[in-house]
């Protein structure tokens, strides 16, 4: 049984926001496009083209920051710790009253950045663990994570 408090800041949920957005249809096709604008601006000189792309390329990183930012301070599950509860059957969330329980089998998937593991309990919900949060108990919660999930749903690297 793992015990983690984790308070989740603006940087890790706009690191989530990132990772869930780029790796979605809809971010790759919208990344594409603006690299598409950029280089038909460069090879017909119509500089309209580049700033289009421009435009693009930051609309989606600028409008999640903002999203972050307006989430953490209005949202009132990041006001406070969240405590974590990983064991044998699943997840438990609690925060203060509340509580939830999830299990391993109905998880949709773990992954990772360079700065969370993330693991989504449904295609768009997920429970964030910040790295720099975890401590000692890093190793003991990828190890959780893998252990109770099928190898083709995790996707944590080091």
């Amino acid at each position: 049984m793992i015990n983690l408090t984790v308070k989740i800041e603006a940087g890790d949920l706009y690191d989530y926001m990132l990772m869930h957005s780029y790796n979605s249809p809809a971010g790759l096709l919208g990344s594409t496009f603006g690299a598409v604008l950029i280089i038909f601006a460069f090879a017909t000189t119509q500089w309209i083209f580049a700033v289009l792309g421009v435009v693009m390329l930051l609309y989606l990183p600028w409008t999640l920051f903002v999203k972050s930012r307006r989430q953490i301070l209005t949202n009132p599950s990041f006001q406070e710790p969240l405590q974590y509860t990983l064991d044998e059957e699943g997840l438990t969330v609690s925060q203060g009253e509340a509580q939830e329980r999830m299990d391993w089998e109905n998880m949709h998937k773990a992954v990772s950045t360079g700065r969370s593991i993330i693991l989504y309990t449904s295609p768009v919900n997920a429970t964030i663990f910040p790295k720099r949060q975890l401590g000692e108990e890093r190793t003991a919660v990828v190890e959780m994570i893998s252990t109770h999930m099928p190898p083709k749903k995790v996707k944590i690297r080091s």
